[in-house]
């Protein structure tokens, strides 16, 4: 499956982006002034947490969110798991979706978009199947198809597949359905957590697809 991109996404779609993440950051400018500060009272520095994640074509670059942890390490001085670590004000911040307002930087200076498949960690990148691969043909977004419809509730197959429908589907009218039930999620506070972790299970890979 080789991805080819539609007049929207080649022209239009980043256009959108830098517009709509600009306009974004100056309305929401007080409201990530007032989170930076209740971070930094309730959770210390750093108030903003980065984290190198692979963008498109699995170039690598720094994702940056309001930090929702603290670092609490065992006696050997591993971090502790991230039920131990998430705070209930970092809960908050994560079903509001607040934690996430400083990505609207990484969409204005061209490392993510608004819509496309979240960017996952670095070391999943060995563990994708061919077919799995195909989500790094776009740019990874701020929400996504899995997002809009479940979030973390979704099985990592479920998530994927919902990824690459969104790859061979692209639309404006798709990003739109999408950032519209975004928003009905953020304010439903649905699909916050998996069923069996405070954020997702590690992703160890899959059984490989058939591939097309």
């Amino acid at each position: 499956m080789q991805h080819r991109a539609s007049f929207y996404e080649k022209y239009i779609k980043r256009a959108l982006d830098i517009l709509l993440s600009g306009c974004a950051i100056i309305v929401l400018c007080p409201v990530m002034a007032i989170t930076a500060l209740f971070v930094l009272l309730r959770l210390g520095r750093p108030v903003i947490f980065s984290q190198e994640r692979p963008g498109k074509h699995g170039r690598i670059f720094r994702l940056y969110k309001f930090r929702t942890m603290r670092d609490i390490y065992d006696e050997s001085g591993v971090l502790l798991p991230d039920e131990e670590r998430l705070t209930p004000f970092g809960r908050a911040l994560r079903s509001t979706s607040l934690d996430e307002l400083p990505e609207l930087w990484n969409i204005f200076t061209g490392s993510m978009s608004i819509v496309g498949p979240r960017p996952l960690l670095v070391r999943y990148l060995p563990r994708y199947n061919e077919r799995q691969r195909h989500r790094h043909d776009v740019m990874p977004g701020l929400t996504g198809y899995a997002q809009a419809n479940g979030r973390n509730s979704l099985t990592w197959e479920e998530k994927f597949e919902m990824d690459i429908y969104y790859v061979e589907h692209i639309s404006f009218l798709l990003d739109v359905k999408i950032i519209l039930h975004t928003v009905k999620a953020v304010f439903c506070r649905s699909g916050i957590s998996s069923n069996t972790s405070a954020t997702m299970e590690e992703f160890m890979g899959l059984e490989a697809y058939v591939n097309e």
